[in-house]
């Protein structure tokens, strides 16, 4: 472009009555000018006050663009000579490189942008959009919160927040919060320990890949529960982890003598209630563990996600509890018992962990959030959290029978479900060779979420099922809604 030719093309693309500050647009107007190679390398720009009369503007506009201009290195200023336009084109063309590298390897598109890691990640992923349809699973009631008692605390809090408690937080937590906490695991899940083991973390996710990024590096190996926590093994997997998939039976988790052979550094479980089949993890199985966890050195995550949730007979104990060698790693969550957009787990950790978890939880994440862990904590202390906990736990049992009641009205008496009266979901068994994925499609066109069991396997799926979240449908809801799925279910069935 000419230089003579600048005003004009100035002033067709002006917009004196836009939103964009008139300097603004000008600005815009010559960076793209000089991008595209329309104002080359070494061209003078007008002095910006014969370009101010030329396109009728003050001049203190033009000189706020030229001065932006300057900043981002579109131009130079030479004093007493005048402004130039800047040399920006690269010192070398990249493109053609990058244009043979493509032509050698065709990539699907996430494969093109992302790392293996990161695309593997992304063509795996299974964390769904739909989180209040009815049967969802892992979602409680968030209606049976209590928000008012919730506010009030806020309020008093916010009303006294000091600095501190609105910086960053430094090491494992909120004191009085851990305090709170482990009383209640050690009547509630006969958790050893004391406040200083317990750190405050924000979620299930976070926890697992802080232990992976401290205790294992990539290509040690981990025991995961098969069929298990996709969650858990997508974290791992991400971290470099050699993820071994090992066997459930009716006890627990179920090592091959040849798995036995090769420890692993990890072992992730679920012994209280198995995500997601149900099955309770044995007192001999849970005793072999512990004593193969420390001939081997090797650390042991217990997952205690919906403990708080058992509607028949007396609690069951922790793995961690059993723990005389300080092996257990032991995790829990407030997403279950609270609301999931609380975002805040916790870890029981080992004695001589604990200053290391400390300073990586400050290192990797500088969690914070210490104003809401001080109202949880008088949430907990005033016993609102332990009321609500009961109230939840009723209708969460009420709502299991009517869901059973439903399966056999639809399906009849003799039909496979998991029979663990505790937790969020159950599962309904499907015959082998059944299409679980089908059926939860379906499902999901009728505004019903189930997970095929399926999924849940690490390789290939030994069993077919579907899981059944009950905690968030209104109890008339259940079997109307049900009698819909069993007739896709037997619609899938027959085909």
């Amino acid at each position: 472009m000419h230089i003579d030719a600048l005003q004009e093309h100035i002033l067709q693309r002006l917009e004196r009555d836009g939103e964009i500050p008139l300097a603004r647009q000008i600005y815009i107007i010559l960076s793209d000018l000089i991008l595209s190679g329309e104002l080359s390398a070494g061209v003078k720009l007008p002095a910006s006050r014969s370009l101010a009369t030329d396109c009728g503007v003050s001049r203190n506009t033009i000189m706020f663009a030229y001065e932006q201009l300057l900043a981002e290195g579109y131009v130079i200023s030479q004093t007493g000579s005048g402004t130039f336009v800047s040399d920006t084109v690269p010192v070398a063309d990249w493109s053609h490189e990058e244009s043979a590298l493509k032509e050698k390897s065709p990539m699907t598109e996430h494969q093109r942008y992302l790392s293996k890691r990161g695309s593997e990640l992304v063509s795996s992923a299974q964390a769904s959009a739909e989180q209040w349809q009815p049967f969802v699973s892992g979602v409680p009631d968030i209606s049976l919160f209590p928000k008012d008692i919730w506010l009030r605390l806020l309020r008093k809090h916010w009303q006294q927040a000091t600095p501190a408690m609105l910086s960053y937080a430094h090491g494992a937590g909120y004191l009085p919060l851990r305090q709170a906490l482990i009383e209640r695991l050690r009547l509630a899940r006969s958790v050893n320990g004391t406040a200083d083991q317990v750190l405050m973390i924000s979620g299930l996710h976070n926890a697992i890949s802080l232990i992976a990024q401290l205790l294992i590096d990539p290509g040690m190996t981990v025991w995961m529960e098969n069929p298990g926590y996709w969650g858990a093994a997508t974290v791992l997997k991400m971290a470099g982890a050699n993820i071994v998939p090992i066997a459930i039976d009716e006890e627990g988790l179920a090592p091959t003598p040849e798995q036995i052979a090769q420890p692993p550094k990890l072992i992730f479980v679920t012994p209280s209630h198995q995500y997601p089949l149900g099955h309770v993890m044995s007192l001999a199985r849970r005793r072999m563990l512990l004593d193969y966890a420390n001939a081997h050195d090797a650390w042991i995550i217990e997952d205690d996600y919906d403990s708080e949730f058992r509607f028949a007979g007396l609690p069951i104990a922790s793995l961690q509890g059993l723990d005389s060698y300080q092996k257990v790693i032991y995790l829990g969550t407030f997403s279950k018992t609270l609301f999931p957009g609380m975002r805040l787990g916790y870890m029981v950790l080992p004695e001589n962990l604990v200053d290391y978890f400390a300073i990586g939880l400050s290192e990797k994440y500088r969690d914070g959030r210490l104003l809401e862990q001080a109202v949880l904590a008088d949430f907990m202390v005033e016993g609102h959290y332990a009321a609500h906990v009961r109230r939840s736990r009723l209708r969460y049992a009420k709502r299991s029978v009517l869901l059973r009641e439903a399966i056999n009205e639809q399906l009849g008496p003799d039909w496979v479900s998991s029979n663990v009266e505790a937790g969020l979901h159950l599962v309904i068994h499907l015959p082998a060779g059944t299409d679980d994925v089908a059926i939860a499609r379906a499902a999901k066109a009728a505004g019903i979420m189930v997970r095929p069991l399926s999924r849940y396997y690490l390789g290939e799926p030994s069993r077919a099922g579907v899981l059944l979240g009950y905690a968030n449908v209104p109890d008339e809801l259940i079997k109307p809604r049900f009698a819909q799925l069993a007739r896709i279910i037997r619609s899938e069935l027959r085909a």
